[in-house]
C-alpha cells in the first residue's frame, strides 16, 4: 500500500474491490476481452457468522462459531425499535395496563376471543384460583399486542389468519427486578473471565461517516478511514484518534474542529504489481457531527438508577477496545472474535481447510461495573493452497488424469463459491477475484468472442498466446470470476487461494472432530490462555484506549457463588434402590428400576451394518432385552420377526417390507409394532434421517438406532442407556424428582403447572433457502413435570420469533379454527393429567440479548391468546425465562488444587450458581452450571427473566432449574440447560429429516395428543412477508403420544 503524499487529497493503496469483468489474466465469456488488470479481488472482508448449527453440547458451539447467526451470542442488547421504560418496584402497578387483581388485563383482541369459550375445555376444569393470603397477586402485565387501531379483518375460507408483527414499543414495562440474592446451597468463590474495564471520565462524540462511492467492505472502508487519519490527524481532526465501526460511525474523545467536514481520499489496489500499473480509486468522505454518548447515563445504569442500558455509550466503547486488535496485521477480525495463526500451531481438518485460534472479546454492564469479557476460541480457515491442490484435498482422490462428475462439480462449487483467490500466471502481477461459479464444460471445450466481429476463440489458445502460458489440465472446468452477467474464466492452474480467509460454510463431522480438539482445553490451561491474552494485548499502553481513557485490569474477576445441592431421584418400588441422591452430577441404573417402565410387547430389528453378522445382531438384541427387562420395562424377551440385513441405500423399501411382514402375523392378533431396532454403519450418512423420517411419519412406530461400535462393545453401560431411550420414547418414565412426587416444590406442585421448552433452529449457513424449523413441548404429566410432549413446524427461513404458537384460520366446513402450539399442548395437558393448567413456566432457548423485547412481546402475546380462546377470562400467570448458552463467559474454580471444589475434568462443580457481581445491575439473571464437566472447560447456562407473574424468589427459581437437570431422560447424569428446553431443541433438529420435495397437508408436526389444530389443517405457514413455507408433513398417531425424538 502506497501514498502520494504531495496531493491535496492524497490516497493510499489497499486491498481490491470486486474484479471488474475483462480484466487481464482472465477469459471473459460471451464478451470481447478487454485489456487485462483493471479489476482487483476484493469484497466482503469479513464474513458474518451465520445460523445457528446442530450440537447442543458446548463443545460445538464453540468449535462452530461460524455457523451463529449475528448476534445470538452477543452480549449488546440491540435497541431494535424496543425502549426501556420507567422502571418500577418489583410488585408494584404499572402506569398503564394497571389492574389490582391477579388476573391480567387483556388485548382487545383477546377479550373478543374470551367471549364465547370451546366446549372441549373449560367445562372440564375449575376455575383459576385466586392468590391466597400466602401469595402475593403478581403484577399485572400491561397488554401485549401488535400496534392496531382496528381488529383483522374477517379471512375467507380457507385463508389463514397470519399473526401480527409484534409491536415495536415496551413503554409500558420493563423486564422483572432482581427479587434479592439466593441464600440455598454451599458458598464458595470462583473466578470469572471477566476483567474490570474502567469507566473513562471523558466527553464522547459520535460522528455520521458517509464514503462515495458506497464501500460493502469494511477492509476497505477501514483503509480509507485509516489514511483519513494518517492525513489528516493533526489538521483537520485537532489531534484526535478516532474509533471507527467500518461502517456509518466514528466516535472520538472530545469534539472535532468542525461539525461537517468532506474529504477526498485515494486508494490503490495492492496486486503487488509497479505503481504505475496500480488501479487508483477516489472516495468522498464526509463527517458530521451525530450526538454525545452520555456515560452519565451509564453510570446511571450500573448503579441501579437507571431503567434502560444506554447502548450507544457501550457501544462506543466496544469499538474503541476492538480497535486494537483490529488494526494490529496479525489478527483477521470478524465481529467481536479475531483470529491469528500465531496464536497456536495451525491444526489441519481435512478437505482444504485449517484451524486457528483466536480470542472474544466484549464490553458488559454489570453490578461490578463495566467487565471486559475475554474468552479463547477456535474457527476454521481455507488453507492458502492452489485450487488444483485443494479440489485434490476436497474429493480426497488424484484429479490430474480425469474429468470430474457432475457430482464432484457441485461439491466443488460449493466449497469454492465466494472464495477468493490470486493469479499466478503473471509474476509479481498478483491480481485477485472472488469467485462466483464453476463452468459445465472442461477447459478444453469452452470458448469466447474476442471481438466484436464475432471472432471466437479458445480459452487454452488465448492463455498461451496472451501469456505464453500451456494450459495442462483441459480436462478440468474454468472457475467463474465477476458477476453471474458477464462471467470471466480462469482455469485452475493458474489460481492459488488468498490467505485468511475463514470458511463459514457448513463443517463436515471429521471435520468437526477435529476441531473439537483443538478447543478442548482443561480449565487452567484455559485460564492461563485467557490472561496471557489480555497481557498480551497490552490494553494499558493501546493507543486507543488511553486516547478514549479506558484502563483494563489483568486479572480475572473474583465472583461470590453458591453449590446447590443435588436432589433425590425417585425410582420403581420393586427395585432395592428405591430412590438415589446423586454424586457430583452423576448416578447409574445399578439395583434400580424405572419409575414408570413402557410396554414393547412386539419389536423387530433391521441391520443395515454389513460388518456385523446375523449372529451377533441376534446375540446383541438378547443382551438388549435383557437389560430392559431388568430395568422394570414390560419388555417381550423375542422378536416377531428375526434380525434382517438390508442395504443402507434401500433403507425406505426394506422397513416398509419388513412392517408389512411384521403387521401380517401381528394382524390377526389385533396388535401393532411396538419398536423398531436399526443397527447402522458408524459413519451412516443421511441413514439415520432416512430411517427416522420413514418410521415416524410412514410406518408409525418409534425406533432405537444403534452404531456398529455399540453392538461389538455390548457392555451394560450402553445397553442401561440404550433401555433409557427406548423407555422414554414408548412412554415410559425413567425416574422423577422425590420433591416432585412429595409435593415440595413451591409454585410448581402446589398447583397444577405446566412447564414449556422452545427452540428455534435454522438452517446451516449455505443453505439460503431452507426454512427455518420452531419446536414447542411441554410437560403432560403433574406434579411429577417427567413427560413431553412436542410440537414441530416449519416457518420462514431465519426467523426467530415462533410463528405458530397461536395460529386462527378459515376451515370451509368448520368455520372459524384456532389452534397453534400453545393451545394444543393446553388441551393435551388437560387430556392428560384432568387438570387445567393455572401457572405457566415457559423456558425459551436460542434467543440473543437484542431479541428480547421483540420475543417476548410476540410469544407472550401468543401465549394470552392461546389461553384466552380456550375459556373466557382464562389467564395462568406466566413466568417466561430465556436460557442461553451461547455466550462466552466461562467459570474457574478459585483454586484448581482443591480437589473439594472441582470435578474430575477439574470443572467447577455441579449446582454452581452465580447471581452477584457479574450479572445484570437490577434485573432477574443467573448463570448456572448443572453439569459435570467431562472434557475441556464447562460453559455455565444463563438464565434471564424477562416475565414474572409467578413471583418466584431467587432461591425458588435457581432451585428448581437445577433439579429439572437431573431429570433428562436419555442419560443418568445432569444436563447443561433445563431439560424442556433441549427437548424442543431434539425435537427440531428431528424435524429436519423430515422435509421432503412433495407436498404434505400438514403445517406442523405434533407429539402428544392428536387434536384437530395446525398438524391436521391443510394450509402452510406464512413468514411475516407473506411467502408460504412448505409445511411439515404429518406424524402418525401413536408415535405423536411420546418422546419420539429422545
Amino acid at each position: 500500500m502506497g501514498s502520494r503524499r504531495g496531493r491535496q487529497h492524497p490516497g493510499a493503496g489497499h486491498a481490491a474491490q470486486p474484479p471488474q469483468p475483462g480484466g487481464r489474466g482472465a477469459a471473459r465469456a460471451q464478451q470481447p476481452p478487454q485489456p487485462a488488470g483493471r479489476g482487483g479481488g476484493g469484497g466482503r472482508g469479513g464474513i458474518q457468522q451465520q445460523g445457528r448449527g446442530g450440537g447442543r453440547t458446548s463443545r460445538v458451539d464453540e468449535a462452530q462459531q461460524q455457523q451463529q447467526q449475528p448476534g445470538r451470542g452477543g452480549h449488546a442488547r440491540g435497541e431494535s425499535g424496543a425502549g426501556r421504560p420507567q422502571q418500577y418496584p418489583r410488585g408494584a402497578t404499572p402506569v398503564q395496563g394497571a389492574a389490582s387483581s391477579s388476573s391480567s388485563p387483556l388485548a382487545p383482541e383477546l377479550r373478543q376471543a374470551m367471549e364465547e369459550a370451546p366446549r372441549d375445555f373449560a367445562p372440564q376444569a375449575p376455575p383459576v384460583q385466586e392468590a391466597g393470603p400466602s401469595q402475593p397477586s403478581p403484577e399485572a402485565p400491561p397488554p401485549v399486542q401488535p400496534r392496531e387501531e382496528h381488529g383483522p379483518a374477517e379471512p375467507t375460507a380457507g385463508q389463514e389468519i397470519v399473526p401480527t408483527a409484534p409491536p415495536q414499543s415496551s413503554k409500558s414495562f420493563r423486564f422483572p427486578l432482581r427479587p434479592g440474592k439466593g441464600s440455598i446451597g454451599t458458598r464458595c468463590l470462583v473466578k470469572a473471565n471477566h476483567f474490570f474495564a474502567e469507566l473513562p471520565d471523558k466527553d464522547l462524540h459520535h460522528y455520521d461517516v458517509s464514503i462515495t462511492p458506497e464501500v460493502t467492505s469494511r477492509v476497505v472502508s477501514r483503509a480509507i478511514i485509516k489514511e483519513l487519519v494518517n492525513l489528516y490527524k493533526q489538521s483537520y481532526l485537532g489531534g484526535r484518534l478516532p474509533a471507527y465501526d467500518g461502517r456509518k460511525s466514528l466516535y472520538t474523545a472530545g469534539p472535532l474542529p468542525f461539525t461537517s467536514q468532506e474529504f477526498h481520499i485515494t486508494l490503490f489496489d495492492d496486486d503487488g504489481g509497479p505503481g504505475s500499473e496500480r488501479r487508483r480509486r477516489n472516495f468522498k468522505v464526509v463527517i458530521k457531527f451525530a450526538a454525545r454518548a452520555d456515560l452519565h447515563r451509564l453510570e446511571l445504569f450500573l448503579a441501579g438508577r437507571h431503567a434502560e442500558a444506554p447502548q450507544e455509550a457501550l457501544q462506543v466503547l466496544d469499538i474503541v477496545l476492538r480497535e486494537l486488535p483490529s488494526s494490529r496485521p496479525r489478527y483477521a477480525p470478524f465481529g467481536r472474535l479475531f483470529f491469528s495463526p500465531d496464536l497456536g500451531r495451525r491444526q489441519p481438518l481435512g478437505d482444504g481447510l485449517e484451524s486457528w485460534r483466536g480470542f472474544y472479546q466484549s464490553i458488559r454492564p454489570t453490578q461490578m461495573g463495566l467487565l471486559l469479557n475475554i474468552d479463547m476460541s477456535a474457527t476454521a480457515f481455507i488453507e492458502p493452497l492452489p485450487v488444483i491442490e485443494f479440489v485434490a484435498q476436497l474429493l480426497n482422490c488424484e484429479i490430474h488424469s480425469r474429468p470430474l462428475s457432475d457430482a464432484e462439480r457441485v461439491k466443488i462449487k460449493k466449497a469454492l463459491r465466494g472464495v477468493k483467490v490470486e493469479v499466478t500466471h503473471r509474476g509479481n502481477m498478483r491480481r485477485k477475484y472472488r469467485i462466483s461459479g464453476l463452468t459445465t464444460q472442461a477447459t478444453r471445450e469452452l470458448t469466447f468472442p474476442v471481438d466484436e466481429g464475432g471472432t471466437i476463440k479458445s480459452v487454452v489458445q488465448y492463455f498461451q498466446e496472451t501469456y505464453g502460458f500451456a494450459i495442462q489440465h483441459t480436462y478440468l472446468p474454468c472457475l467463474q470470476v465477476g458477476n453471474q452477467q458477464r462471467p470471466n474464466y480462469l482455469p485452475m492452474e493458474v489460481c492459488k487461494i488468498v490467505e485468511r480467509q475463514r470458511y463459514s460454510k457448513r463443517l463436515n463431522q471429521n471435520q468437526i472432530r477435529a476441531l473439537l480438539e483443538e478447543t478442548y482445553q482443561h480449565p487452567r490451561d484455559r485460564e492461563r490462555d485467557i490472561i496471557r491474552m489480555v497481557k498480551q494485548n497490552a490494553y494499558d499502553k493501546d493507543d486507543y484506549a488511553q486516547e478514549f481513557g479506558i484502563k483494563i485490569s489483568d486479572r480475572l474477576a473474583s465472583v461470590e457463588a453458591r453449590i446447590l445441592p443435588a436432589p433425590w431421584l425417585k425410582y420403581n418400588e420393586t427395585g432395592r434402590e428405591k430412590d438415589c441422591l446423586p454424586r457430583v452430577g452423576q448416578w447409574n441404573m445399578m439395583n434400580k428400576k424405572m419409575v414408570d417402565g413402557g410396554k414393547v410387547r412386539s419389536w423387530i430389528c433391521v441391520n443395515f451394518a454389513r460388518n456385523v453378522q446375523d449372529c451377533v445382531v441376534r446375540g446383541f438384541c438378547h443382551e438388549l432385552a435383557l437389560m430392559r427387562h431388568a430395568s422394570g420395562m414390560d419388555f417381550a424377551r423375542e422378536r416377531v420377526l428375526p434380525p434382517l440385513y438390508a442395504r443402507p441405500d434401500q433403507v425406505e423399501r426394506a422397513l416398509k417390507a419388513r412392517y408389512h411382514d411384521a403387521m401380517n402375523v401381528l394382524g390377526p392378533k389385533h396388535k401393532e409394532l411396538d419398536l423398531l431396532i436399526g443397527i447402522l454403519p458408524d459413519n451412516n450418512g443421511s441413514l439415520y434421517g432416512d430411517l427416522k423420517r420413514v418410521c415416524e411419519i410412514d410406518l408409525g412406530i418409534v425406533s432405537q438406532c444403534c452404531c456398529t461400535k455399540q453392538v461389538f462393545k455390548m457392555n451394560k453401560q450402553i445397553l442401561a442407556n440404550l433401555a433409557l431411550k427406548i423407555n422414554a420414547k414408548v412412554g415410559g418414565r425413567n425416574t422423577m424428582l422425590v420433591d416432585a412426587v412429595s409435593r415440595r416444590i413451591p409454585l410448581v406442585t402446589d398447583r397444577p403447572t405446566i412447564i414449556f421448552g422452545a427452540d428455534v433452529t435454522h438452517p446451516h449457513p449455505g443453505e439460503d433457502s431452507s426454512p427455518s424449523i420452531a419446536a414447542v413441548v411441554a410437560s403432560q404429566d403433574w406434579p411429577e413435570v417427567t413427560k413431553y410432549a412436542g410440537l414441530v413446524s416449519a416457518q420462514a427461513h431465519r426467523q426467530e420469533l415462533i410463528e405458530d404458537l397461536y395460529k386462527v384460520w378459515q376451515d370451509p366446513q368448520r368455520g372459524t379454527v384456532s389452534g397453534g402450539m400453545i393451545r394444543e399442548l393446553l388441551v393435551s395437558f388437560k387430556k392428560s393429567t384432568g387438570q387445567k393448567p393455572q401457572g405457566i413456566i415457559f423456558y425459551r432457548d436460542g434467543v440473543s440479548e437484542g431479541q428480547f423485547y421483540q420475543v417476548l412481546l410476540y410469544e407472550l402475546n401468543a401465549i394470552r391468546k392461546a389461553c384466552a380462546s380456550l375459556e373466557a377470562n382464562y389467564q395462568p400467570k406466566v413466568t417466561f425465562v430465556v436460557v442461553q448458552k451461547r455466550h462466552h463467559t466461562r467459570l474457574f474454580a478459585h483454586n484448581h488444587n482443591d480437589q473439594n471444589s472441582i470435578d474430575r475434568s477439574g470443572n467447577i462443580l455441579p449446582g454452581t450458581v452465580v447471581d452477584s457481581k457479574i450479572c445484570h445491575p437490577t434485573e432477574f439473571d443467573f448463570y448456572l452450571c448443572s453439569h459435570a464437566g467431562i472434557k475441556g472447560t464447562s460453559r455455565p447456562a444463563h438464565y434471564h427473566v424477562l416475565w414474572d407473574e409467578n413471583n418466584f424468589s431467587a432461591d425458588e427459581l435457581q432451585t428448581l432449574t437445577n433439579n429439572l437437570c437431573y431429570t433428562y431422560a436419555r442419560c443418568t447424569r445432569s444436563v447443561s440447560i433445563v431439560p424442556p428446553a433441549y427437548y424442543a431443541h431434539l425435537a427440531a433438529f428431528r424435524a429436519r429429516f423430515y422435509m421432503e420435495p412433495e407436498t404434505s397437508d400438514s403445517g406442523s408436526v405434533a407429539s402428544g395428543p392428536a387434536g384437530r389444530g395446525p398438524q391436521s389443517a391443510s394450509h402452510s405457514t406464512r413468514g411475516p412477508g407473506g411467502a408460504a413455507v412448505r409445511p411439515l408433513p404429518a406424524l402418525k398417531d401413536n408415535v405423536k403420544r411420546v418422546m419420539f425424538y429422545c
